[in-house]
């Protein structure tokens, strides 16, 4: 069982490491990432008995439907609200790569858990796969949720709340048309090779938005800090 854990959570610390790492300014409280990467873990069970409900009643009629809401919404509606709710209101939460942050903790919480789960029924055989797919994707999307949210709270009010529904609209969507791919398509690693080479592509881009968002968050500051003297 210790090596099933160690082969499912492996994965979700590499990569979290990865985007703690490249904040530039400073680094966030390892008690707050591990905070935020526990409520991730925490709402697995809630998720999955609500999926499993909606399969066995067989809500959706159609694979798309079940992609975008049973998986895409739900999944990351819940990444979303622990983000918003426990992590956005926090003194630690102080320029907008932090989002990105919290974001990729929440969702490889929620992806880790969910790997153990799926690794203790499956095997250790498929856990390379998990690692290259379903965790990684989780990231991208928690990258993708995260820039918006960081985004959003150093945004003037006006624009504040278009901004959140990006936060959720954007992963959501990306999530549901990843899971439709998986369910809809026989051959599917044809196509969701080049979609992760998307995914990559646009978490890694929305990172350095995020460090240019946060270097003008902190000339701003220097500026007001001068002003104020």
């Amino acid at each position: 069982m210790l090596a099933i854990i160690s082969a499912a959570i492996a994965p979700g610390f590499a990569l979290l490491s990865y985007f703690y790492l490249r904040d530039q300014y400073e680094t966030e409280p390892i008690r707050t990432v591990l905070r935020a990467f526990i409520f991730g873990m925490a709402i697995t069970f809630p998720i999955m008995f609500i999926q499993y409900v909606f399969e066995k009643e067989n809500i959706f009629s159609s694979t798309f439907l079940q992609s975008m809401l049973a998986y895409g919404l739900l999944e990351e509606f819940f990444k979303w609200f622990i983000l918003y709710v426990f992590i956005f209101h926090l003194v630690d939460f102080d320029e907008p790569y932090d989002g990105i942050v919290y974001g990729v903790s929440v969702s490889l919480g929620f992806a880790s858990f969910e790997n153990i789960l799926f690794l203790a029924v499956h095997g250790l055989e498929s856990a390379f796969g998990r690692a290259i797919f379903p965790v990684s994707s989780h990231a991208l999307f928690g990258v993708i949720m995260g820039y918006y949210v960081g985004k959003a709270k150093f945004s003037p009010a006006e624009s504040k709340r278009k901004i959140m529904f990006i936060s959720i609209l954007a992963p959501v969507g990306l999530h549901g048309f990843y899971d439709y791919i998986l369910i809809s398509t026989k051959n599917w690693v044809y196509f969701i090779v080049p979609f992760m080479f998307f995914l990559w592509w646009l978490a890694l881009r929305k990172v350095k938005k995020a460090h240019i968002l946060t270097d003008l968050h902190h000339k701003q500051f220097q500026e007001d800090k001068k002003v104020s003297l």
